[in-house]
């Protein structure tokens, strides 16, 4: 029986995907190691130059410390650069879910193999997942590819164009995944808020489906748009007791000309108005979001727009990434590029922000109960409340869902009670 094991970088989505290769490879006499392995496969990101090399210094690793294995490469970084991966296996972001089919042949030819695709000419690759590696909580991937070229990003390069899951596989899907005990389902997608556009379709028409699963306890949207929250999809998260009160909408920058260099298609006036009427519908709601500093062209004046705007919105949490240049995209031609310097004494600056308004809002929440889903690991006790804030439960459960009394900030965390038992 080889053995193997998986290196994931990046994305929610390529946590998923991961996890269908384990499935895969599981069901198929293939087993999953932690030590050294006959077969290693990474799962790479290329979002940042970070993760570029992220990506190629695990590639190496899993060389050095796998002498003699098969090394197969997939995912955004190899997509990108096919052409600079050493490996035997490379497969870009499609033919991942033909993972057994393609050892089996590099096992009988002997011969490297490489899947790349015009990712703009691809329908959607149905994956279905059967188990997660967390007994509680499973993504599942409903969309992937972006069409939205925002001049940052190389995503829609090496994502290629919005493709989505049908309504019927992610409902079967998660039917078989909530009927395995799992509780709690996050919804993953490169652009989650475009799901459907190309099957005729919507993401809330999609919602409207899942929460009629039975025993189906919580849903969440990994990250939406603002432009994508329409007030009937407001209206429906608002009166669903299924569908988790937490949003991650990406603002990227709080200065409209930055806004408008970003290609970002929302200006702040727009973002505001949205925040408002979501906060109106949904009281005590989450609202996280992504943050990029030192965007080409951002002066000292234009950073200040952007503390200014974020202490009008308040986010709970802000994702803060300095910006990084992106061959092949447009910002990366562009002029006036920030010194390094200062986008890292920007990060500082909002990640100290963030940590004000996290702590502000989880003490907003004290006294408050919610029912979370157990998470446990070295016999710790965690989960999340509708509203994302994470919990340590000061006591053992026998149960995944308990009812958490919230008592004490700790650690950028909140350390809750359980009072009831929800469910055996």
């Amino acid at each position: 029986m080889l053995s193997f094991k998986v290196y994931t970088l990046g994305c929610k989505v390529n946590i998923y995907e991961s996890e269908l290769v384990i499935s895969l490879l599981s069901d198929n006499g293939y087993k999953l190691t932690s030590d050294k392995a006959d077969i290693v496969i990474i799962n790479t990101c290329t979002v940042t130059n970070v993760s570029d090399s992220k990506s190629k210094k695990i590639i190496n690793k899993a060389r050095k410390e796998n002498e003699g294995a098969i090394i197969v490469v997939m995912g955004c970084y190899s997509q990108l650069k096919h052409n600079e991966v050493d490996a035997d296996i490379i497969i870009g972001n499609k033919d991942k879910s033909q993972i057994v089919s393609l050892l089996d042949e590099y096992l009988i030819n002997k011969k490297k193999i490489k899947r790349i695709y015009d990712l703009q000419k691809v329908g959607f690759e149905n994956m279905q997942i059967k188990n997660f590696s967390a007994h509680t909580r499973a993504f599942v991937k409903i969309q992937d590819g972006c069409d939205a070229y925002c001049t940052y990003c190389i995503i829609p390069y090496v994502r290629g164009n919005i493709r989505s899951k049908t309504i019927k596989d992610v409902v079967n899907e998660i039917t078989n995944l909530v009927n395995l005990g799992y509780k709690e389902i996050i919804l993953s997608g490169i652009h989650t808020g475009k799901y459907g556009r190309d099957i005729n379709t919507s993401l809330e028409c999609l919602l409207r489906s899942i929460i009629k699963i039975p025993n189906l306890f919580r849903i969440r949207i990994s990250s939406i748009e603002i432009n994508e929250l329409t007030s009937s999809l407001l209206d429906l998260i608002s009166n669903s007791d299924i569908i988790a009160k937490h949003l991650h909408i990406p603002l990227q920058s709080g200065s409209d000309s930055i806004l408008l260099a970003m290609n970002r298609k929302y200006d702040t006036t727009f973002f505001l108005n949205k925040i408002t009427e979501i906060r109106k519908k949904i009281p005590n709601i989450s609202i996280t979001t992504d943050l990029i500093v030192g965007f080409p062209g951002e002066t000292d004046i234009l950073f200040k727009e952007t503390l200014s705007f974020l202490n009008k919105v308040k986010f709970t949490k802000i994702h803060v990434f300095g910006y990084s240049k992106r061959e092949g995209t447009v910002a990366s031609c562009m002029n006036n590029q920030v010194n390094s310097d200062i986008k890292k004494q920007r990060v500082k600056e909002v990640i100290k922000l963030s940590a004000e308004y996290e702590l502000k809002f989880y003490n907003s929440n004290i006294g408050k109960t919610y029912d979370i889903v157990v998470i446990k690991h070295n016999n710790i006790v965690e989960g999340f409340t509708t509203n994302y804030i994470p919990v340590i439960v000061n006591e053992n459960v026998n149960t995944d869902i308990v009812s958490v009394k919230l008592e004490k900030v700790k650690k950028n965390k909140v350390v809750g009670k359980a009072i009831e038992v929800c469910y055996e």
